[in-house]
C-alpha cells in the first residue's frame, strides 16, 4: 500500500477534478507522488476520451462575464454528463476561463474558438479535451454569444439551487439602464422567445405558420368568408408567442415588452438566451 494520507487525495482531486476512487488508486500506482499520480490521471482520462464521445451531456452550466462598463458580455455554455461534477470548482472554473477567452478575442464562431489558442501551444479543443480526461466525463464547448455594443447586461437562472446557472440570458439595449436590462433579461429567461422583432422571422416561418393556421381553420369548419380574419388573428398569435418585443411583459402583463422599452426610452436591440442542452 503506497504511503500517502487523506489530504494528498483532497489535493489530487482538488488539481484534477477526478472522482475519489480515481485519486486514490492513481496515488496508489504513483507510490503517494502526487505530480506522478495527476500525470497518471491525464494519460488515463485521454485514453477514454474516444469512449466517451457516444455519451450524452445534458447537463452543465452557463456562466457569463460583463464588461466593468457594461459595453460587452459573454455567454458560454458548457455540457457535462452529470450534475455532480457540473457543481463541481473544477468544472465551473473551466467554463468561467472559456467565457474569458472569449471575452480577450472574439471569436467569429464555434470553429474559431476551438481553434484558437488558450493557452501557448494549446488550442480551446485541446483545453476541454484535457478536461474531459482529468474530469472522466464527456465536455463539450458547442455555444456561445458575445455583444460588444450598447449597454450589455445578463441575468443568469439556477434550476436548482446546489447547481450552477442553468439558463442565461444577455440582452443589449441601446443606452443605459440596470433595472430595465434586468427586467428584460428576466423576462426573456422565463419566457424563451425566439425572435427579436417580426422583421427578423424568416418569410418560409411566416408561410408556414400561415399555411397551418388556415388548413386547422378549414378542418374546424371556420366559414369561408371569414378565413382571413381568423388566419391573420392565428399567426399574430405565432408573433406574440415568439417574438419577444409582443411578448406580455413578465412584471406587468397589460403591457407588451416593446411599451415598456417605449415608456423608458430604451431600444432592445439585440438578445440570446441560452438553456444548457436545449
Amino acid at each position: 500500500m503506497a504511503n500517502f494520507t487523506a489530504a494528498d487525495v483532497k489535493k489530487l482531486r482538488e488539481l484534477t477534478g477526478a472522482g475519489m476512487m480515481d485519486c486514490k488508486k492513481a496515488l496508489d500506482e504513483a507510490d503517494g507522488d502526487v505530480e506522478k499520480a495527476v500525470e497518471l490521471l491525464r494519460v488515463k482520462g485521454q485514453k477514454g476520451v474516444a469512449k466517451r464521445e457516444g455519451r450524452d451531456a445534458s447537463n452543465g452550466a452557463v456562466v457569463s462575464l460583463i464588461a466593468d462598463d457594461n459595453t460587452s458580455g459573454v455567454l458560454v455554455e458548457l455540457k457535462c454528463e452529470t450534475d455532480f461534477v457540473a457543481k463541481g470548482d473544477k468544472f465551473v472554473g473551466l467554463a468561467e476561463a472559456l467565457a474569458a477567452h472569449v471575452a480577450k478575442t472574439s471569436p467569429a464562431d464555434l470553429e474559431a474558438l476551438l481553434a484558437s489558442e488558450i493557452e501557448p501551444g494549446k488550442t480551446v479543443q485541446a483545453y476541454v479535451d484535457e478536461a474531459n480526461a482529468t474530469l472522466g466525463e464527456k465536455i463539450v464547448l458547442d455555444r456561445f454569444a458575445q455583444f460588444t455594443e450598447g449597454y450589455v447586461a445578463a441575468y443568469m437562472h439556477r434550476t436548482m439551487p446546489d447547481l450552477p446557472p442553468q439558463v442565461g440570458v444577455l440582452v443589449q439595449l441601446d443606452k443605459e439602464n440596470a433595472e430595465v436590462a434586468r427586467f428584460v433579461a428576466q423576462h426573456i429567461a422565463a419566457f424563451s422567445p425566439k425572435y427579436l422583432s417580426r422583421e427578423d422571422v424568416p418569410a418560409e416561418t411566416v408561410e408556414n405558420e400561415r399555411r397551418v393556421a388556415e388548413a386547422t381553420s378549414r378542418e374546424e369548419g371556420k366559414p369561408e368568408a371569414a378565413l382571413p380574419r381568423i388566419v391573420e388573428g392565428r399567426v399574430n398569435g405565432f408573433f406574440k408567442e415568439n417574438v419577444v418585443l409582443e411578448q406580455p411583459f413578465a412584471h406587468d402583463p397589460k403591457k407588451t415588452v416593446q411599451k415598456v422599452l417605449d415608456e423608458a426610452g430604451l431600444k432592445l436591440q439585440r438578445f440570446a438566451r441560452i438553456r444548457v442542452g436545449a
